[in-house]
């Protein structure tokens, strides 16, 4: 398991990968962009929006930061992207269990943006915000949709 921290951006996490993987002499950097992944032809993403970052992790220092863009055609979901409001946590664990408790644990007096459900890109996907307006999101394989999206790109 680990819990990370995890930002969003305006469209320019590319920028920003590249910044702080200088900045914090990153031992390796994973990303993958909207386009790198099979789009639902029933609701396909505008052109400005496949060249956004759908999934990124940094690491350093024996630490790792996630980042992703919020996409336009999703801020109805997500919310206005707004300076200080774009960190979360988030729990990758492959304990499906384990992370429906602390999902549940956690909604108790806030509310949930994505219930619980399987994902392209996760077999237990949520997010939700809690009681304190912390975002928390919840992904059971994270780091195994980086891999298998990168390895079959090369």
């Amino acid at each position: 398991m680990s819990v990370v921290a995890y930002l969003n951006f305006d469209g320019n996490t590319e920028q920003v990968i590249e910044f702080y993987s200088e900045a914090l002499n990153s031992s390796k950097v994973k990303k993958v962009k909207f386009k790198d992944f099979t789009q639902d032809p029933n609701y396909p993403l505008p052109e400005n929006e496949l060249n956004m970052i759908m999934e990124s992790s940094l690491e350093f220092a024996g630490g790792k930061i996630m980042m992703s863009d919020i996409l336009p055609s999703m801020k109805r979901v997500t919310g206005e992207w707004i300076k200080g409001n774009n960190m979360m946590i988030c729990i990758v664990i492959d304990d499906k269990q384990t992370l429906e408790n602390y999902f549940s644990n956690l909604s108790v007096g806030g509310y949930v943006i994505m219930p619980l459900s399987e994902m392209p890109w996760s077999s237990c996907f949520g997010m939700l915000v809690d009681k304190f307006g912390i975002v928390w999101k919840f992904n059971s394989d994270a780091e195994k949709f980086l891999d298998r999206v990168i390895t079959n790109k090369q």
